[in-house]
Formats: structure tokens, C-alpha cells, sequence
């Protein structure tokens, strides 16, 4: 593969050589899919799992033995959306391996029968809108039974696989949970960064998906593997940069992943050759990343409740706040009062500004929480 000109990649995965560490999560997957168990991998977002996945996919035992989909139903709503992504997915991934291959899963959706057209280099394109899924429940078995009678084992992955407790179907997770006991040979991995939600749908005895996964919690990477990482990639595009640098960044976004990406990237572009990129240029780096986003910044504070664009600075200003309901937060602040943090609070988290985690609440978006401190 040619040398990318900017190696720190910030939206998806390219190849091994630009994917820092996680040796031992790749090893984990990779033997629980090599025993038959199914995975369910949790983290906050933006912490990686997606690369995760798409690398372990990317590995030579996988890639010779299994073929592989990923979802990512994060914008879906409805059992009906899901089915319609997940038969995008399998027909996209399946246009490479062959046309009877494709055909064979056409075949089998018989409560859909799309239409497919072919480019001028004759690649197949499925013509499948939402309202074409009439009987989802159908649909649904009918991909399942093409996964089964699949020549090769399959592998699926669901991203934000939390999202299906909101649909207003209130069966989905037996649903699945029954068609996945009946596919032996296709091996499942469930990613979710709402961590609560997870960890209720996979540890909770009253919950269908209960004890049917090897867990495996997604935590940041360690500083010493980044700054190794970060400082090869510089090297090798003829530029330098220093460990205190790195460290500094590290810190600043407690290891999560995409905020190091993104800096280390906007450093990167900063640097010329044969200079070094040191700890000066962090504050400036960041203030050119926040300065590209502030006019959406400032429209989303514009488009929030009053109540909650203040809860939204209070969390801000306190970084982690363990319990925002408490007498000491809400004083400290000058908030109305417990039950009205408690109502913004539940519009937050909906509307995605505001994250939960085992130590607390935070803004979820970290360039957003440095520019609320900054300006309010």
C-alpha cells in the first residue's frame, strides 16, 4: 500500500501499519471467534471500536475463512430500518465475491425481490429503498437462512447495537436472540458505547441476551504504545515529534482515541519536514480544530432548552460530574433545582451532548466541552 500522506487517520480504518496497538484486544476477538463464541465489545465512543473491528477482520485467519459484515445501526429507528441496512450491508459486501453468490442471497429475500442495475464497469447495484420491506420479521429470517446456508462461516459485526432497545417493537432482542441460537456457523460481535445500556442487555439475568457473550471492555491505549506509535509515523515522513507533546495530549483527552487522532493529524499537517513537533504547538493546534467548528458549536447552544444548554455549561466547567442532581452541584452552579437538572439532563443525554459512564456525566463531544469553558 502507498505511504498516506497524512498517516494519523481520523475516519475509519485504512490498514494495519496506520492502527495503533490494541494487540491484545485483536487476540481476544480473534480467539473467541476462533472457539465459536460471539463478542460483545463496549467502550465510551470514539474510543476505537470500529477500527477494532474492521482489524480484526482485516487478519489473515479471518479474512481466509470467514466472510465478514459490518453494520453500524446507530441511525436506525425501527426493526424495519435494521433489516433494510443489514441487506444493504451483506448484498454490498457480497458484490465482490462473485455474482451467484449475490444472486443466491436475492433469491433467498423473497418477501422483498429488489432490483438490481449495473454500472458501465457492470457492477451490481441493489435497488432497495426502506418502504420496500414490507414484512420485516420475514425479511429478517430470510437473511438468516442465507447466513446458514452459507459456503464460508460468516461474521457480523453490529455497531451501537444498543439502539435496538429504542425501537418501538418491544420483541427485538428475543427476536434475534432466537435466530442467532439457530445459526451455528455465523459468529456474532455486538458494539455499544452507551455502557449502562449494554452491559443491562448482556449481564442482566432477565434479558434474552444474557451470558451469550465473551465481554471485552474497550479502555484507551496505553500512553507509552501512543507515543511509540505517533513518533514512527513522524519518522517516517521525515519529521519529528516529542514525547512530551504526545503525553500532553494524551492527558488532555484521558487516551480516548479519535481526540488523539485528530490533534496528532492537525500536528502533523502543521509540521514541516525536517522539523520537530514539540509541546508549543499543542494549544494552537487545538485552537485551529475548535475555531473549525465554533459556528456549529454556537448553533447547537442556540437550538437547546435554556435548561439544558445551562446543566450543559455546568457539566462542562466540571469535566466528570458523578451526580449532577446533588445539592452541591446544583447550588455550586445556581440551577433551579434537582428535578429540573433531572429533566435537562434526560434531554441532554437523548439529544447525544452528554455522555454517561461508571465515574459520572461529561460532555460528550471534548473540543465542544474546552470551547463551553472558554466562552461561558
Amino acid at each position: 500500500m502507498s505511504q498516506l500522506q497524512n498517516p494519523f487517520v481520523t475516519g475509519g480504518y485504512i490498514a494495519p501499519e496506520y492502527f495503533c496497538d490494541r494487540e491484545q484486544e485483536t487476540g481476544q476477538v480473534l480467539k473467541n471467534i476462533r472457539n465459536g463464541n460471539n463478542v460483545t465489545l463496549i467502550s465510551t465512543r470514539r474510543m476505537g471500536k470500529s477500527g477494532l473491528i474492521r482489524h480484526c477482520f482485516n487478519q489473515t485467519e479471518i479474512t481466509k475463512n470467514h466472510t465478514t459484515f459490518f453494520v453500524d445501526i446507530y441511525a436506525t429507528k425501527s426493526l424495519n430500518d435494521f433489516v433494510f441496512l443489514l441487506s444493504k450491508n451483506i448484498f454490498n459486501q457480497l458484490k465482490s465475491t462473485g455474482r451467484k453468490v449475490w444472486e443466491n442471497f436475492l433469491i433467498t429475500l423473497k418477501s422483498v425481490r429488489p432490483e438490481i442495475s449495473f454500472d458501465e464497469q457492470g457492477i451490481p447495484s441493489l435497488g432497495l429503498g426502506i418502504g420496500d420491506i414490507h414484512k420485516p420479521e420475514a425479511s429478517l429470517d430470510e437473511i438468516f437462512q442465507f447466513l446458514n446456508a452459507s459456503a464460508k462461516p460468516c461474521i457480523i459485526a453490529i455497531d451501537e447495537f444498543q439502539q435496538i432497545v429504542k425501537y418501538p417493537e418491544g420483541n427485538i432482542e428475543a427476536l434475534l436472540r432466537t435466530h442467532i441460537q439457530q445459526s451455528p456457523q455465523t459468529r456474532f460481535i455486538f458494539s455499544g458505547s452507551h455502557q449502562h445500556i449494554m452491559g443491562e442487555m448482556f449481564h442482566s439475568s432477565a434479558r434474552p441476551f444474557f451470558a451469550s457473550t465473551s465481554t471485552i471492555h474497550l479502555n484507551a491505549i496505553e500512553r507509552e504504545k501512543y507515543t511509540e506509535f505517533a513518533q514512527k509515523q513522524f519518522k517516517a515522513h521525515n519529521k519529528e515529534i516529542t514525547a512530551q507533546t504526545i503525553e500532553k495530549i494524551y492527558n488532555l483527552f484521558e487516551g480516548v482515541t479519535w481526540y488523539i487522532q485528530k490533534t496528532l493529524n492537525t500536528l502533523f499537517g502543521e509540521t514541516a519536514e525536517r522539523t520537530c513537533c514539540n509541546v508549543e504547538m499543542v494549544d494552537n493546534t487545538i485552537r485551529l480544530i475548535i475555531d473549525s467548528n465554533k459556528y456549529i458549536y454556537s448553533e447547537n447552544m442556540f437550538r437547546l432548552p435554556d435548561k439544558q444548554g445551562k446543566l450543559l455549561i455546568s457539566i462542562a466547567k466540571d469535566h466528570k460530574v458523578p451526580t449532577p442532581t446533588s445539592s452541591g452541584f446544583v447550588k455550586r452552579h445556581n440551577l433551579v433545582s434537582a428535578s429540573s437538572v433531572q429533566a435537562a439532563l434526560k434531554g441532554l443525554l437523548e439529544k447525544e451532548f452528554v455522555t454517561r459512564d461508571e465515574n459520572g456525566y461529561a460532555v460528550y463531544d471534548k473540543f465542544f466541552e474546552i470551547w463551553l469553558r472558554e466562552n461561558y
